[in-house]
């Protein structure tokens, strides 16, 4: 998951491989889960407010951070 301060806006895929990878599950399982519909709203107001940092051109303090595509 990767945030901007604080709000969701994209993930990763977990590959097939890790689905059922039992120390993954128990990380994930003290995470907040997120519905699909959370990222299209977070993402969405991002985009309104011009932040969205895969949109819109922005001095981040950790770009290296973000998904490369």
């Amino acid at each position: 998951m990767y945030f901007i301060n604080h709000v969701p806006f994209t993930f990763d895929d977990v590959p097939e491989s890790l689905w059922y990878d039992k120390e993954v599950l128990e990380i994930a399982d003290k995470e907040r889960r997120y519905e699909p519909e959370d990222l299209y709203k977070t993402s969405f107001y991002l985009i309104d407010e011009q932040c969205h940092p895969m949109m819109f051109e922005l001095d981040l303090v950790n770009p290296e951070l973000l998904p490369q595509e």
